[in-house]
């Protein structure tokens, strides 16, 4: 059984952790048998994976394993090997691993779990580390931002009832991806108001990214440009 915590004081032989969520003394109870429980306490050096690294990881484990029926050590022995396929590692031990290998490796799973299609738990998606590109996988997948659901693409500045949505140069504006609820919100309290709330922001797409997402053509931003030339 694994907990994480931080360590908050040592006095003499005694320490004291202060636990990131509370622990199932019953589990405790059935683990001990009857005997006194021991522990051993790994403290983190800073080079390791750490604690909230691996607690990330395995959470994302269980998630995918709920989903597709696998047991969690079936789940983590799948992505482990295909992990080590695409990136021709080898080894790869979640007691060893080096931070820097971990972070790779938990940019892996979340990207396995957008790439299959996989729902997310609310928690997990607000785990998820600041650099990874979470906004572009929502757009991509349309997965609202805030809360995993299915999500429409919306514009900002709003386009409006009046605008015509399909011949539009989308290079001018940015985007979030929001399913109706929170989209709704968003119209409700302000964008401003909004960013603050769940502590995002609108993103600018290239001309790759807006014709792969089918917001716009070649055609069109060839339209759009040649409009633009020849003004005077």
């Amino acid at each position: 059984m694994l907990v994480n915590g931080k360590l908050q004081a040592i006095r003499g032989n005694q320490v004291t952790v202060d636990l990131d969520e509370p622990i199932n003394r019953l589990r405790v109870s059935q683990l001990a048998d009857g005997c006194q429980p021991s522990v051993s306490l790994d403290i983190a050096d800073g080079r390791s994976i750490s604690p909230d690294q691996r607690k990330k990881i395995f959470a994302m484990i269980g998630d995918y394993a709920d989903f597709t029926g696998y047991e969690p050590e079936e789940m983590e022995a799948w992505l482990k090997w295909f992990y080590q396929a695409k990136t021709g590692i080898g080894n790869l031990s979640m007691a060893t691993m080096s931070k820097e290998q971990a972070n790779k490796f938990l940019t892996f799973v979340i990207d396995f779990g957008f790439e299959n299609g996989i729902p997310w738990k609310t928690k997990h998606l607000d785990s998820i580390p600041s650099s990874y590109p979470l906004i572009m996988q929502c757009l991509k997948h349309r997965m609202c931002v805030i809360c995993g659901k299915h999500a429409d693409i919306d514009h900002e500045p709003p386009i409006g009832s009046s605008g015509n949505r399909h011949n539009i140069d989308n290079r001018r504006y940015k985007f979030l991806p929001l399913c109706r609820i929170h989209h709704t919100i968003r119209h409700q309290i302000g964008i401003d108001s909004f960013m603050s709330l769940y502590h995002i922001k609108p993103v600018k797409l290239d001309d790759p990214t807006l014709i792969s997402l089918r917001l716009n053509t070649q055609t069109q931003f060839d339209q759009f440009d040649g409009k633009e030339a020849s003004r005077p």
